[in-house]
């Protein structure tokens, strides 16, 4: 059975990806899991300089899911590329690194200084964190400005270019058309849907940010929907993720048309995760005589 998909001119030995800011560095988790078995690791989102985010509390759990506004916390591209970039290295990590920036500029060089760097793989651009009041969101709201961040970076780089869309838009379709438009070679939706708990007592939000990202399986179905979408308006591939816990959350996405999966919450949930994923896969192959997964990319079977 063959589970390889290819990224434009990235082949992964399988469709699965830990999702960026959920798996940190992939180094943590380098002793639990085999980071080679999997088919990249997207680390968490990198600015150029060091970054503390938001105060605790900044996570918290909902029905189905999580609301969290961690606020892009980071150690900033130049500690990535010297503390961490070896180990990964070491691990035979395929390696995609999640860039943020609060301005074109820094969008463009923090991913000159990756594409200089051995060992980053992909770059999956951040323009879609609904916690921060400046930059990335900002991007990836307003198609003109999705259109030129993609635009700049890609004369920067020969590395495969992924903007990570948001979800807290009208027509998503519509901004992967303006990524296709401007050099990307794949998108990845989608990023966590804004949204607010309230503590009835004391009337308070229960995270510091007042406002953060929620995810989890309560958004899978608008996920797929709007992974649907895109492959309805776009050639190039589409990176499926939102509320994944199973092979078959995974296959559903894939039948919507993404030719890979990240998979986020569900980690915290079970680290383990990935080896069952790997097996559901293989074993849904099996039931349906299926030599190679990439044949089902896309294949969903609608009226409309």
């Amino acid at each position: 059975m063959d589970l390889s998909v290819t990224i434009g001119s990235l082949s992964l030995k399988n469709p699965v990806i830990a999702a960026s800011g959920c798996f940190g560095y992939g180094v943590e988790y380098a002793d639990l899991v085999d980071l080679s078995s999997l088919g990249a690791v997207a680390v968490k989102g990198l600015f150029l300089n060091e970054r503390e985010g938001h105060p605790a509390p900044r996570i918290v759990e909902t029905p189905a899911g999580m609301l969290n506004a961690i606020g892009l916390q980071g150690i900033g591209v130049r500690r990535f590329v010297d503390e961490k970039l070896p180990e990964l290295r070491a691990r035979r990590a395929t390696v995609i690194v999640n860039v943020c920036g609060t301005t074109l500029d820094e969008y463009v060089e923090v991913s000159r200084i990756l594409s200089d760097a051995e060992g980053v793989d992909a770059i999956e651009l951040n323009i879609s964190c609904p916690n921060i009041k400046e930059g990335g969101i900002q991007f990836g709201c307003n198609l003109s400005s999705t259109h030129d961040v993609v635009s700049a970076v890609r004369k920067v780089t020969r590395l495969p270019l992924i903007p990570k869309l948001t979800p807290n838009v009208t027509d998503v379709a519509s901004f992967a058309r303006a990524s296709e438009d401007a050099g990307a070679d794949a998108v990845s939706l989608v990023n966590t849907f804004l949204a607010m708990v309230l503590d009835v007592e004391t009337r308070r939000p229960k995270i510091s940010n007042g406002m953060g990202g929620l995810s989890g399986p309560a958004i899978r179905p608008i996920a797929v929907r709007m992974v649907y979408e895109c492959r309805q308006a776009v050639k190039i591939p589409i990176i499926g993720m939102g509320g994944i816990t199973d092979a078959r959350d995974a296959l559903e996405f894939m039948i919507a048309g993404a030719t890979a999966v990240q998979v986020g919450t569900a980690n915290f949930v079970d680290p383990l995760i990935w080896g069952k994923l790997l097996d559901g896969m293989k074993s849904y192959m099996e039931r349906h005589q299926i030599a190679t997964l990439s044949d089902i990319v896309g294949t969903a079977i609608t009226d409309h």
